[in-house]
């Protein structure tokens, strides 16, 4: 009973999480259709988006609706190329741009008042995203910056603490807190493996932005792999929410900008090492087949996915969904940057900065990653913009796969996520 009570809470409280990034049905939808099915154009190409409201799936007509266009800005402001206002006509009204002159995405936003309340909805187009080249660059001693930190994180021992958590184990599978000792602090998280006796592959899972407790992929591990879930910030991971609610208004808020004008103490340097020491815990699971292991995650998991293969030669296959921290000088360069967006004013436009953040930039680990990947986003994405997750998948020597859901935004549908798991499960049992 216990462990139906527990199961019911965590698919609750993931529901919840996940569910608060999905779309939101809305009374009026406001719908912004391109005239290429693929929503994708050849450089110097004119556009055309079609506009629908819809009440009650009742097409509106004879209503006025603004529109404005301009490049994708993310969400941040980005100077607009055209705007005005239409009357729907037979329901509809067309909208034509200008030719789009270079590779990169073209955002569409109309607006909409019906009964007093403001809709509005917009749609993202690309052109020739293949032949977009990031505006970061390499510095000369990242290979040697990195593996500086490596060496460093070798010569701290792992001490490795793991807390059996019976309240989540179940019939086929034990569920363990655990502790490690990284550079400069601790990595926690959940391990999830099988009871039966056997050697398995492993998944590594790297977490989105934020502050949170985790809970481990128990059902992953019933499919037969060994599941390790880490958070990056150097607390345990089974706290009460209160405590993380406090962390993440408190010390914690912003922490993704913490120490960017010194790289010896980035944030993120720290936190990258750390996916480093988790592959090192993998290693050392009893029951681990000694070969194969994946790492996955969105967002800013998605880029501590790609991080962590750039780093680690033990990684044999990645799936990612919209990689943040890409190209995140894209703003410097009158385009919209990967998040955290950061490069956009006098505070954050320092030298020191920006020359700091190419050793933390998804683009620059993209470079060395040559194992498998999936990867899926879609151009309507204002967290993690196209321009900034096309600028590191574009550089990436290694084979891999992308699989466009051109509609979304910072979020997935279920079937993005049964294509990831049938990829990645098919290569780690082959």
């Amino acid at each position: 009973m216990k462990r139906n009570l527990y199961a019911f809470l965590v698919s609750a409280i993931l529901f919840s999480f996940y569910g608060s990034a999905q779309p939101r049905q809305e009374l009026v939808e406001v719908i912004v259709t391109p005239n290429h099915t693929d929503w994708t154009y050849d450089i110097g190409d004119q556009a055309e988006f079609s506009i629908s409201v819809y009440k009650h799936n009742v097409p509106l007509d004879g209503i006025e609706v603004n529109y404005s266009i301009q490049p994708d800005p993310g969400y941040r402001s980005i100077a607009i190329l055209d705007e005005g206002t239409r009357k729907l006509k037979n329901h509809t009204t067309k909208i034509k741009t200008k030719k789009f002159n270079e590779a990169g995405f073209l955002r569409c936003t109309v607006s909409v008042k019906v009964d007093g309340k403001e809709y509005s909805s917009y749609t993202t187009i690309g052109f020739e995203p293949d032949k977009i080249k990031p505006t970061t660059t390499l510095p000369k001693d990242f290979e040697a910056f990195w593996n500086e930190g490596k060496e460093k994180l070798a010569k701290v021992p792992m001490n490795p603490v793991l807390t059996l958590m019976p309240e989540r184990c179940t019939d086929k599978v034990d569920v363990y807190h655990v502790k490690l000792d990284n550079v400069k602090g601790k990595i926690y998280g959940i391990l999830a493996k099988p009871k039966a006796a056997g050697k398995y592959p492993a998944i590594l899972h790297v977490p989105g932005a934020g502050i949170r407790a985790y809970y481990g992929d128990v059902g992953e591990a019933a499919e037969g792999f060994i599941s390790f879930t880490i958070g990056i910030h150097g607390i345990p991971v089974n706290l009460d929410q209160s405590v993380y609610d406090d962390l993440r208004a408190g010390p914690l808020n912003n922490y993704q900008a913490f120490n960017l004008d010194d790289k010896e103490n980035a944030y993120y340097r720290r936190v990258y090492l750390g996916c480093v020491r988790a592959v090192d815990f993998i290693e050392s699971v009893d029951g681990f087949n000694g070969e194969d292991i994946a790492v996955t995650g969105g967002s800013q998991g998605g880029a501590l996915s790609i991080v962590t293969a750039g780093l680690d030669d033990r990684i044999d296959y990645l799936a990612a969904f919209y990689p943040a921290l890409s190209d995140m000088t894209g703003f410097l360069h009158g385009r919209a940057g990967g998040w955290p967006q950061i490069f956009v004013d006098e505070f954050t436009n320092k030298t020191e900065k920006i020359e700091n953040s190419k050793y933390f930039d998804v683009v620059n680990f993209a470079r060395f990653v040559k194992v498998p990947g999936w990867y899926s986003w879609g151009y309507n994405d204002n967290v993690c913009p196209p321009a900034s997750t096309y600028s590191a998948y574009n550089v990436l020597p290694g084979k891999k796969e992308l699989h466009l859901f051109q509609k979304t935004q910072h979020w997935t549908y279920p079937e993005q996520q049964e294509l990831k798991n049938e990829w990645l499960f098919t290569k780690l049992r082959e």
